[in-house]
């Protein structure tokens, strides 16, 4: 199903834009700062350049209340990159520096810079409807309202698809509770689903695509497990996540290498890209918007996603709390790879904004 070289490039709500040209969020259309000067680890070895704590002016006699916490909550790994250098390591218990960890829904992330990479090169185009790359009777739903939903939609969790059946991504499952781009709900089927789009449009299979277009580029390790035969995550080491944080910010350019080019593409995924959740972009849970949803439900709430943590923060979040914080504001990255932090939230939680209690006393 390769496609010609056109394009080189949770209450029911009215969606006002449902492409993605949308301009629909608080600062859509605003274009995220780039951090000068970072600095990239090479991809040959397991060298990474460090950065000191107190030379950076933090306050390291937080340090250990920062550590007693995330022990404490049941941490496996986590990371602070600034400008690209190791301040901050841990690991706890047996986990190591070479234990590979599951991303969660944290991997979506990965999954739409891919899909922004396949349209980059022209093989799909994310305005098309989904069945010109999955075929008809992809989903249980009448022609015509299946005809309605797109890539675009896949990407904002506008499909209009029944999430009671969160996992599942067989046409049987995938029934019809509204129109496309009305109602915005957190549902694994129609995201997973992506990567049989970029695989067909790409005659590529989906784990040969993303590791050589992305993750071979950036040094990273790391694979792709269906963990219930359904739904496809990501595992791998703490560096490689926060690889890919480094690489989204210095917006998908790796140390003068430009990994995903299309400036349009990258803004549109890291700003509010439907009036249905200001706090979701392309797979990206975002910061500093005046409203937000949360997975499994219906209703917004009111006020930022994450209150303590800078309005630019855009993140990656997964079940049991895994995080990837980035902040260009700051030229921060941040990785927590762990078991449950007493949550269990497939997003944002209130663990998110507990720890950015303790970060923004460790960094002041």
């Amino acid at each position: 199903m390769k496609k010609p070289l056109l394009v080189i490039l949770s209450s029911l709500a009215l969606c006002l834009g449902c492409s993605s040209e949308s301009s629909n969020g608080d600062d859509n259309g605003s274009e995220q700062p780039t951090p000068t000067n970072l600095y990239f680890p090479p991809s040959e070895s397991a060298e990474w350049e460090t950065s000191d704590a107190g030379d950076l002016g933090w306050n390291t006699e937080n340090e250990q209340d920062l550590f007693d916490y995330l022990e404490e909550k049941s941490t496996k790994a986590f990371i602070i990159l600034k400008d690209g250098k190791i301040v901050v390591e841990w690991y706890f218990g047996d986990h190591t520096q070479n234990t590979s960890w599951y991303w969660a829904s944290a991997g979506k992330t990965l999954t739409a810079f891919t899909v922004g990479l396949a349209q980059e090169e022209g093989f799909l185009d994310i305005d098309d409807k989904t069945s010109d790359y999955l075929g008809e009777g992809w989903t249980n739903t009448a022609s015509e309202k299946e005809n309605l939903i797109t890539v675009w939609h896949q990407l904002t969790m506008t499909s209009g698809m029944n999430a009671l059946f969160f996992d599942c991504v067989t046409p049987e499952c995938l029934t019809y509770v509204a129109d496309a781009g009305t109602r915005w709900a957190y549902h694994n089927g129609p995201y997973t689903l992506l990567q049989s789009v970029v695989a067909n449009a790409t005659e590529t299979e989906w784990n040969v695509y993303f590791n050589s277009k992305l993750r071979d580029k950036i040094g990273m390790d790391g694979f792709w497990l269906s963990t219930n035969g359904l739904n496809n995550v990501f595992f791998s080491t703490a560096r490689s996540m926060a690889r890919f944080g480094l690489l989204n910010l210095n917006n998908g350019v790796w140390n003068e290498e430009t990994i995903l080019g299309d400036n349009d593409y990258k803004n549109d995924m890291r700003n509010t890209s439907q009036d249905l959740n200001r706090s979701y972009g392309y797979l990206w849970w975002l910061n500093g918007k005046s409203s937000h949803r949360a997975p499994a439900s219906q209703t917004e709430f009111q006020g930022e996603l994450i209150p303590n943590a800078p309005a630019d923060t855009y993140a990656g979040l997964g079940r049991d709390d895994q995080k990837l914080y980035i902040v260009p504001s700051k030229s921060l990255v941040i990785v927590r790879m762990g078991e449950d932090a007493g949550e269990d939230l497939l997003g944002p939680s209130s663990f998110d904004n507990e720890l950015w209690e303790k970060l923004n006393v460790y960094f002041d």
